[in-house]
């Protein structure tokens, strides 16, 4: 299949980096997105020939793809809706992301059966739609960075159609061990590997997670990953500049004098700042926080734990279940340690970066314990942004572990009382001890900033 359009650099997510809203007259707004790959694709120049293949995922989407509005450089593919809802919740969110964050409750689930097998045939159409419009719009040998699990059939889909392309494929994900791996139905674990080793190079944001999916491999498909077929990694790393610059806009100032005036004079803060995602571990973090009160006495009304919960997949019912757990909790905590003087969980659920920024720059001490994360890039942006110097609590099951451990405090994400100690000893650690390991994490956070990250990814495809 050739080309008419010509696109020499491809990037393909579920997520694209603008959306619309139709309000009641009719009228298309978009807005622009932010995170790496956006600031990673701008680091390319308006005249390399790139275009950023997406998915329609509101009515404002899907009108403005039949109207035929559109940013320069962006194609929004409008899948019919009860596809992607099969392909997206169903095996991209209940399925494969369960997988690699390990959430199964396994007495129970999976239950991979005829429905799963209908949704599994949505996840197909869904991907084939990618791999067609990327065959579509790519110019000769072309440069394809395809993201992430919602699309990891792309690539050999778009190996068969188009042999000539050079194909990355990027997992922001964990990955499974393999033992985990293989409760897939054994037909579709297969599916999954070969469709990513039809790229050139797939690449993870840890050596852990590289060789998590190299270990799949030899166990689904035999020994040895195919000669095609290059591994990477490229860990993620913070925009600093971004950051700095960001965090010291009159908004954030306004929040921080809000947050000060919500802690109280004087007090500590222990900062969280997540989306109600079941792996970010946010009601563990709560348990941990009701321990220390409950074992060091000395604590209360001298700490303040903010949590920014920001609710996530909310047409999910766990996800809802899980929000209105978290909200319980904090009162509870509240109702029973609070006093008129001292409120110690400052919960906040509605979604305001500039508030985060804030909770950012003002913390003592940031809690970031996932069950299984990716990388978790907020722990790379508390130490960037801290004012005074930052302890951070860190789970060695985030990715953001490799490169930060040396410097933070480590927990077992399901150790509750283990957690309590280390939030314990953050708060008890000396400000010299402190600014010098923040300015540690600092420099590692932001060893390979969004630009970066993705500038190496598109050059490793030539080598």
């Amino acid at each position: 299949m050739a080309s008419t359009r010509g696109a020499q650099i491809l990037v393909a997510s579920n997520r694209g980096p603008v959306s619309y809203t139709l309000d009641e007259t009719g009228t298309l707004t978009s807005k622009r997105g932010g995170g790496g790959l956006v600031s990673g694709l701008s680091a390319i120049g308006p005249d390399a020939g790139a275009l950023w293949v997406c998915s329609a995922l509101g009515e404002g989407d899907r009108e403005a793809v039949r109207r035929g509005v559109g940013e320069p450089g962006v194609r929004m593919l409008d899948v019919d809706a009860e596809v992607h809802a099969d392909a997206y919740n169903g095996i991209a969110n209940s399925v494969l992301w369960f997988v690699h964050h390990m959430l199964y409750q396994t007495p129970l689930e999976p239950v991979f059966d005829a429905e799963f097998r209908r949704q599994w045939a949505a996840y197909e159409t869904y991907n084939h739609a990618f791999a067609a419009a990327l065959a579509e719009e790519a110019a000769e040998g072309a440069a394809v960075l395809v993201q992430d699990y919602h699309l990891t059939l792309v690539p050999r889909m778009l190996r068969e159609l188009r042999p000539d392309l050079r194909i990355g494929h990027f997992s922001h994900t964990p990955w499974a061990p393999s033992e985990y791996f293989r409760m897939l139905p054994d037909d579709i674990a297969a599916q999954v590997l070969g469709g990513i080793l039809g790229a050139d190079r797939a690449a993870f944001l840890t050596q852990r997670w590289a060789d998590a999916f190299t270990d799949c491999c030899h166990a689904v498909l035999g020994p040895g990953i195919p000669s095609g077929t290059r591994i990477g990694v490229h860990g993620l790393g913070a925009d600093a500049d971004f950051l700095r610059e960001r965090a010291h806009r009159p908004d954030v100032e306004e929040r921080m004098a809000a947050l000060r005036e919500e802690v109280g004079e004087g007090r500590k803060t222990i900062v969280r700042v997540d989306r109600t995602e079941l792996s970010k571990n946010i009601v563990r973090g709560l348990l941990a926080y009701r321990e220390l009160l409950a074992s060091r006495p000395d604590w209360r009304e001298r700490v303040v734990h903010v949590a920014f919960a920001y609710p996530s997949r909310q047409d999910l019912a766990v996800y809802r279940d899980y929000t209105a757990a978290v909200q319980r909790l904090a009162d509870e905590i509240n109702a029973e340690y609070g006093t008129p003087g001292w409120t110690p969980v400052v919960l906040h659920v509605k979604d305001d970066f500039a508030r985060s920024l804030a909770a950012y720059r003002l913390a003592d001490v940031a809690l970031v314990n996932p069950i299984r994360d990716g990388m978790n890039l907020v722990a790379k942006e508390v130490p960037v942004v801290s004012d005074e110097g930052c302890a951070l609590v860190l789970s060695r099951e985030a990715g953001a572990y490799e490169e930060l451990g040396e410097d933070a405090i480590t927990v077992n994400p399901y150790d509750v009382v283990g957690t309590a100690v280390a939030l314990h000893e953050a708060l008890s650690m000396p400000a010299g001890e402190r600014a010098e390991r923040t300015k540690r994490l600092a420099g590692a956070a932001t060893a390979l900033p969004p630009a970066r990250w993705f500038l190496d990814q598109l050059h490793a495809l030539d080598t």
